[in-house]
């Protein structure tokens, strides 16, 4: 590093950089309505002090996506007061900037523009507070980049590939080369990057003179499986990275050593939240580059208002309080209180000389009070600073540490409780900790058979579905396709077939062989539960689930003294609960869309009770009418008006049988009952396939079949370098083994339908459906541009 004095000359870049200004966060607030832009009023006049080149922001210059009339009014006021200007400016853009500025309606550098008169260009990329809405896709930048006041660019339209081409900048002898590209969703460009979707072009002349400058503006630390950007998927031609959205200021530029290039995390210039990193002091920075030399200097910010947090954990003081004591939550309180002025005493001496800074700081108190102790009153400890502080409202903040059992070695060294440590938010999934598991293993329990996104799969199953056959099938299904492959190769000695059978492996990993294999192993254990009856979810149990299907797993029985419970239930036998039975396999058969059994049995019924009473009605007295002497004339009514009453009961005239026609009728309702409740898989799934409308929402099946096609598979073996391998597309149903059993066969056709039933018109959201691994192992990326 060289001295300031010394780069500040004729081919000397100036630059000002700055992230997550945050323009308009809490303009409402009576106190702390206007710290950001006096923020930004201290930004600016800082770049027109030191005579920057041009400003370079990193993101979220505005908190809002749709900044209020207030916010927008000041912004440009505060542009058009300093950076606008007769100053001239040196230095020239030689790239094509109707590429750069492709999405501006002016697609040019703004103080080329003959209308305007700029002094201070600056330069920005939108971040994920500001970004791009709406059917024409505009943000606020955009507003201020057809005004003639901002540069946005390093913006990507397409979601299938990003190619990101630098606005070539020339002063003097030093060339610069300024990448960009603004706030993406982070699983989507971490799958990009993966897959290798993102390209970075280099000029083709001299392409070892220029400064390579890149602006980005995602998650550096890491959130969860994909939500994050690793430094390591850049490219290692860069020299400089501007990280923004990280609102924590580290500025102090860090080298990473497997990419050889440095990074610069200037943070946010307000608080906008009352955590750790905010209350690390605020920065800006000022870069110089000479050639492929840079010097970063480091600018203080003074309007900035101060933060101080401090954490307190009870249970540390046991010489001071105890759950046990009398009037403990009083003793506590004070204490905190004397915690809150000594902070509040603090910021005054912090501010002695400063008369830029807020006069009321920010002061958070985070307090665990886990170990039996209880929590006072926060609203009421926090009315006592509302006259020396600017958060009255949540100066304490009441926390509870959660009691993790110490982690366990596993027989094979294996730390669990570090596989186990993930929280709940960070989206992980069985299947990645499956994937985390043989990772962290010895080789001595490394998979020989199966790969570990198969057998990842496979677990996801017999978790999320309860598909109890899934793992078993696989394996067995692996097994036979690894002895008939050693039978074709004939391979004879021991270490032959270890070798072919690593060969054998190594050579389906993240193929669509693979998912063929997974998906045949799924439909032999759904075969294998139909055949057991269990696919047909015809439970006592009435269904109170609303997203269930054909293909779903039945829900377990309940116990304890429900109707249908085991256990010490209420012992009906089925005969006293005939009508129920029937009337809840009916209203559960509408309710989940099988309106083809509804009809079926329904009309089974009319049917037979039609005959019933047929025969009741026209044949008994039929019969009846025959068996009697028919008198002719009016003698016919002079005799049934004399007939002795007692002539009726004789059972040998023919009424038995009218008796007999109605024991019938009652005996053939009990037959359909049951009849209805033991319909055979096979009919079940014929009428499935024949008669079954697409559903208007996707299935539990149809989202499955979708997440299987968009996973990500990365190739990761035992050298250094990680290769990462676009997925084959998935094969179709048609060309999968065909099933030897006729109830196999059927749910194929049903898995099938819903493959169909998924591609027609419903879309998934890939965004959110991304695996749980960090793929770097070496220093480089294969297929380096």
């Amino acid at each position: 590093m060289t001295s300031e004095n010394t780069l500040d000359d004729e081919d000397t870049f100036k630059i000002l950089i700055a992230t997550d200004i945050h323009l308009g966060y809490l303009e409402k607030d009576a106190v702390r309505g206007n710290d950001t832009f006096n923020t930004f009023d201290e930004i600016l006049k800082c770049a027109k002090q030191n005579q920057v080149d041009f400003i370079l922001l990193g993101g979220d210059l505005f908190h809002e996506n749709k900044p209020s009339r207030r916010c927008l009014h000041s912004c440009i006021s505060l542009l058009r007061k300093y950076c606008m200007g007769d100053t001239p400016i040196l230095f020239d853009v030689l790239s094509d900037q109707a590429v750069n500025f492709s999405n501006s309606k002016f697609p040019w550098v703004n103080y080329q523009d003959e209308n305007l008169n700029i002094s201070i260009p600056v330069f920005s990329v939108h971040g994920n507070h500001d970004d791009p809405t709406g059917a024409d896709g505009l943000c606020a930048l955009d507003l201020l980049s057809s005004a003639g006041l901002v540069n946005h660019f390093g913006r990507s339209q397409s979601v299938e590939r990003i190619e990101i081409s630098p606005v070539l900048l020339q002063k003097g002898s030093t060339k610069l080369a300024l990448y960009g590209i603004g706030s993406i969703p982070d699983e989507r460009l971490y799958r990009m990057f993966v897959n290798n979707q993102v390209t970075m072009l280099r000029p083709k002349e001299d392409q070892d003179q220029w400064f390579n400058l890149f602006t980005i503006h995602q998650n550096r630390s890491k959130h969860g499986a994909t939500n994050y950007i690793p430094e390591q998927f850049l490219d290692d031609f860069l020299d400089l990275v501007v990280w923004g959205h990280e609102h924590e200021c580290l500025i102090n530029p860090s080298r990473n050593e497997q990419r050889l290039f440095y990074v610069t995390q200037p943070g946010s210039s307000v608080a906008t939240s009352l955590s750790p990193g905010e209350a690390v002091k605020k920065h800006i920075g000022l870069l110089r580059v000479k050639g492929r030399k840079m010097n970063l200097q480091k600018i203080p910010l003074h309007t900035v208002r101060q933060f101080f947090i401090q954490d307190l954990v009870l249970s540390e003081h046991p010489d001071l309080f105890n759950p046990d004591m009398p009037k403990v939550n009083q003793r506590v309180e004070a204490f905190c209180q004397e915690k809150v002025e000594a902070m509040i005493e603090e910021a005054e001496r912090d501010r002695l000389g400063n008369p830029l800074t807020p006069e009321k700081p920010l002061i958070r108190l985070r307090v665990d009070y886990s170990g039996g102790f209880e929590a006072f009153n926060a609203t009421r400890f926090s009315q006592k600073f509302v006259e020396q502080v600017a958060n009255p409202k949540d100066v304490v903040h009441f926390i509870r540490q959660k009691e993790y059992k110490a982690k366990v070695k596993g027989e094979e060294g294996v730390d669990f409780g570090q596989l186990l440590s993930h929280s709940s938010t960070e989206g992980l999934r069985v299947e990645d900790l499956v994937k985390e598991y043989f990772l962290t293993a010895e080789k001595t329990v490394q998979l020989s058979l199966l790969t570990e996104q198969g057998m990842g799969k496979a677990v996801q199953e017999y978790v999320d579905k309860e598909e109890k056959d899934a793992i078993e099938e696989l394996i067995r299904y692996q097994l036979e396709k690894t002895q008939r492959h050693l039978q074709q190769r004939g391979v004879l000695t021991e270490e032959e077939i270890d070798q072919e059978i690593r060969r054998f492996r190594e050579s389906k990993k993240n193929t669509a062989e693979e998912d063929e294999e997974v998906q045949v192993a799924l439909n032999r254990a759904k075969a294998h539960r139909i055949e057991r009856g269990e696919d047909l979810d015809l439970s006592d149990e009435p269904d109170v689930s609303m997203d269930s299907d054909e293909d779903s797993a039945p829900p377990p029985p309940t116990r304890g003294r429900g109707r249908g419970g085991r256990g010490r239930g209420r012992g009906q036998t089925t005969a006293r609960r005939g009508r129920g039975l029937f009337l809840s396999k009916i209203y559960s058969l509408m309710r989940k869309g099988k309106l083809y059994l509804c009809m079926y049995i329904l009309t089974t019924a009319f049917v037979c009770m039609c005959g019933c009473v047929l025969c009741v009605n026209v044949f008994v007295p039929v019969c009846l009418g025959a068996a009697e002497p028919k008198p002719a004339g009016r003698a016919r009514s002079q005799k049934a008006s004399v007939v002795n009453p007692t002539q009726g009961r004789n059972i040998m005239d023919g009424e038995w049988l009218l008796c007999f026609s109605n024991l019938s009728v009652c005996v053939c309702i009990i037959v359909l009952i049951y009849y209805s409740s033991s319909i055979p898989p096979s009919f079940s799934s014929l009428h499935s396939a024949a008669f079954l409308a697409p559903p208007q929402r996707p299935s539990r099946g149809a989202v499955a079949a979708k997440s299987y096609t968009d996973e990500i598979t990365i190739d990761d073996d035992d050298s250094d370098d990680v290769s990462f391998v676009k997925p084959a597309s998935r094969p179709t149903p048609a060309s999968r083994p065909t099933q030897r059993t006729t109830s196999s066969s059927s749910s194929s056709r049903r898995g099938s339908q819903s493959q169909s039933q998924s591609y027609r018109g419903v879309t998934f959201d890939d965004d959110d459906d991304e695996e749980d691994f960090d793929p770097f192992k070496g220093s480089s990326r294969s297929g380096r541009r």
